[in-house]
């Protein structure tokens, strides 16, 4: 998931969350059609709760599968960080200093259920990188808390610090933050 090729930081969906969206997108779009053909066989009491719920369901997951293709790539790249006082993200549509961050989220899009890294930056630009929900919540946080947050400035740490629950994350995901020094 995490690679670091020099000093670039590059970041990829894990394993098991390409095997995890695979089977919740395509998987599901499989389910729907087999209701269907089970439905149109009439040999059973539920033949209309088959056909009506795989008619129903059939276009939402084909939304969602759809939606989900490009990130089922194996080895995407979701993003690139180089990290440093005049360290940089970079997106497939683009790149922003860290230090022009002022806000950065992981954002669930309404039309697609799909996460959105998005970050807004000082001179009022917001950039999406899409991660296909190839990249966890918590995963999220340790990456921005180790190879963004010592390099952010201070407005936009006490953002970032109001957001993450570092007890939380020691937790689930066994991550200590490091005391960073900058000069």
């Amino acid at each position: 998931m995490i690679q670091k090729k020099g000093e670039t930081v590059i970041i990829k969906g894990s394993k098991f969350m390409y095997v995890w969206m695979f089977l919740a997108t395509v998987g599901f779009l499989l389910a729907c059609i087999f209701l269907i053909i089970h439905g149109l066989k009439f040999n059973s009491k539920y033949s209309f709760l088959y056909l009506g719920g795989g008619i129903v369901l059939t276009p939402f997951y084909l939304h969602l599968t759809l939606w989900s293709l490009p990130g089922l790539i194996p080895g995407r790249v979701l993003l690139k960080i180089v990290p440093g006082d005049k360290g940089t993200v970079i997106a497939p549509k683009g790149h922003v200093l860290i230090k022009n961050i002022q806000k950065i989220d992981l954002i669930r899009n309404p039309l697609n259920l799909i996460n959105d890294i998005v970050i807004e930056t000082f001179d009022d630009k917001k950039i999406k990188i899409c991660t296909y929900n190839l990249l966890d919540d918590g995963d999220f946080q340790v990456i921005v808390d180790q190879y963004i947050f010592p390099y952010m400035t201070d407005n936009a740490r006490k953002v970032w610090d109001r957001k993450i629950d570092l007890d939380k994350l020691r937790e689930e995901d066994n991550y200590v933050r490091q005391e960073h020094r900058i000069e």
